[in-house]
């Protein structure tokens, strides 16, 4: 991919209702801090901000921003902003950038700058570039997070029912109205040339490090490796799994003897009864279903400084 530093053109795709509405709300705070942070460059960019109006109406902006010249498009929402920004533009020759205005913000968590939005912005304009790491699976590019099993259908209670709360809040909501569903499923899991029988509560794969608003499902995940990080719950009881879920929120979850994270290039999952897939926080489909990793697949925006970030 040509060297695009510093940006000529930005697009920014911005999400109006992302973050139960923050895109719309801080859209003027957003223009004041771009347009202080632009004057202050040697060669100030072109930049734009445009709206999305539509569910999935993000892809076709990101497409039509790149026809139109943009060689860096920032994704300004939450993860499912960045999920069809992403869509958009894969395959071009074009940057990718990233303002957190979301719900959860997990991927701006894993790349570092959290939802410190002057850091964000500052990162987008004059930050390093690190190429990427992409999932794909039944029609969908991701950078985040997969997931077969409780989980999508906990995110569908979610998306459905408690839109009204946030973050951890609305998770463990969803958590409570989709309990009466947890349960363990067999299924065959090909692991690149390795193939297992298993009884499982949920498959997760994970290119970043964490979901749901700040569950570190896959605690040492790293966006560049060209591997997913494959988290598995096994057979457990609703006892149990409550017992242990907190550990999530620190990543600790991964040392109980029920867990099990593999690494992998390639996953498929079978599971003997069809399960809902879940890709950067919506259902996409079903199962069956195979995920097939990209490597270093599209260049990001991240800070000029790497992140430490603690779990």
């Amino acid at each position: 991919m040509p060297t695009l530093l510093p940006p000529r053109k930005i697009a920014i795709i911005l999400n109006p209702k992302s973050g139960r509405g923050a895109g719309a709300k801080r859209r003027p705070e957003l223009e004041t801090l771009l347009r202080q942070a632009v004057s202050t460059l040697p060669n100030p960019p072109e930049w734009e901000i445009l709206l999305t109006t539509k569910s999935g109406g993000g892809i076709e902006l990101a497409q039509q921003a790149v026809e139109q010249g943009a060689d860096l498009v920032v994704a300004a929402g939450g993860d499912g902003t960045l999920h069809e920004v992403l869509n958009g533009v894969f395959g071009k020759s074009v940057r990718m950038g990233l303002l957190p205005f979301g719900t959860g913000n997990d991927a701006a968590r894993t790349l570092g700058m959290g939802t410190d939005l002057p850091l964000a912005i500052q990162t987008i304009l004059t930050g390093r570039v690190q190429k990427i790491d992409v999932g794909h699976t039944q029609g969908h590019y991701f950078m985040n997070v997969a997931g077969c099993g409780f989980d999508a259908v906990v995110a569908d209670a979610v998306n459905r029912g408690v839109k009204f709360l946030h973050g951890t809040a609305a998770y463990i909501a969803g958590i409570l109205l989709s309990v009466g569903k947890m349960r363990p499923v067999p299924m065959r899991l090909t692991l690149d040339d390795t193939t297992q029988e298993i009884r499982a509560i949920l498959c997760s794969i994970a290119n970043t490090r964490s979901y749901g608003g700040g569950m570190w499902i896959a605690p040492n995940a790293e966006v560049d490796d060209g591997l997913f990080d494959v988290c598995i719950v096994g057979d457990t009881s609703i006892t149990e799994f409550f017992q242990a879920f907190p550990r999530v929120y620190k990543g600790t979850h991964i040392t109980h003897p029920k867990v099990k994270i593999v690494r992998a290039r390639y996953v498929r999952v079978e599971p003997a009864k069809p399960l809902p897939v879940l890709v950067d926080g919506e259902i996409i489909g079903c199962t069956p279903a195979e995920f097939v990793m990209h490597p270093q697949a599209v260049e990001f925006m991240v800070p000029a400084k790497p992140s430490q970030e603690i779990l």
